[in-house]
């Protein structure tokens, strides 16, 4: 039993790929991951420092019998993913990364996963452990959009919304507290595939749901955002709803999303258009030690 690590998307699609999609609802992450960087030829998300460290890197856990049993996929500037896999395999990749040298902002797992990666980790680096969100995954049952339906309409966003969509997706990833940049990138590869809705109110954009890509019969929701002056009229609701449906109409056997545990509005709305718990997972940021107190998650 061993991990397997490359930096190449294509050796690990051929070598994971099966093990992702048997359950590509739980793998959404790396799933939708690999494939934008093999589209993009293996290159880390624009803005990161280009060095060995900062490149994309890959792994599969390997059993005795050479079955795959758990893969990770580390992107940086985002922190690794790690997929189900046994508290073993999750500390002996632990034990890989460190002995590699591969600095981690963090971690994103499940809560049994991350802590057993965290021990290891933390013994082995010193890096301190918090957990800065608890994260819950859901999948779309039977769709029920909100009525009444409120003024407006859905209309996939186009070139002329660019500059709109930058803004927006910055003052997403401020609000949720990422700490990521909007890379231009991203909005410029949504927009190429049609993956970004606006509701549209008095002919003004008032909210928007992006989409992934359809990839091995599902689709991501992602990011919902509505303005703080638009907020409180349903339209957050609308777009998600027309997304979802626009999703299941070009095949999508699951449209999932994700929400921020401590989001209350966010996890009722989606519940009430038909969404339903599917898993919880936990994310931790590492840094220095903060003398004289305790980790959270450690």
């Amino acid at each position: 039993m061993t991990w397997l690590l490359t930096e190449d998307p294509d050796e690990y699609l051929a070598a994971a790929g099966a093990f992702l999609t048997s359950d590509p609802v739980a793998n959404t992450i790396p799933l939708v991951a690999a494939d934008r960087l093999r589209a993009r030829g293996g290159v880390a998300s624009a803005g990161s420092v280009a060095s060995a460290s900062r490149s994309p890197l890959f792994g599969w856990w390997r059993e005795s019998d050479a079955s795959v049993a758990g893969a990770f996929l580390h992107s940086p500037p985002y922190p690794p993913i790690l997929t189900s896999m046994t508290g073993q395999a999750a500390a002996a990749l632990a034990e890989a990364l460190a002995a590699r040298g591969r600095p981690l902002a963090g971690l994103n797992a499940d809560q049994v996963n991350g802590d057993a990666f965290v021990a290891v980790w933390q013994a082995r680096t010193g890096d301190q452990p918090r957990i800065r969100r608890h994260s819950r995954l859901y999948r779309l049952g039977a769709l029920t959009p909100a009525r009444p339906q409120p003024p407006g309409r859905a209309r996939m966003a186009g070139a002329g919304d660019r500059e709109l969509l930058l803004a927006w997706h910055a003052a997403f990833r401020r609000e949720t507290g990422s700490g990521l940049p909007a890379h231009e990138a991203i909005v410029d590869d949504r927009l190429s595939y049609g993956g970004v809705t606006l509701w549209a109110a008095d002919q003004a954009a008032v909210s928007m749901a992006g989409v992934t890509r359809l990839l091995a019969g599902h689709v991501r929701v992602a990011p919902v955002y509505t303005p703080p002056q638009w907020r409180g009229h349903g339209y957050a609701a609308a777009v998600t709803s027309a997304v979802s449906q626009a999703a299941l109409d070009a095949g999508a056997r699951d449209v999932v999303l994700f929400t921020d545990l401590a989001n209350a509005t966010s996890n009722a709305l989606y519940q009430r258009i038909g969404y339903r718990p599917v898993a919880d997972r936990v994310e931790w940021s590492f840094g220095p030690p903060r003398h004289g107190r305790t980790a959270e998650g450690s």
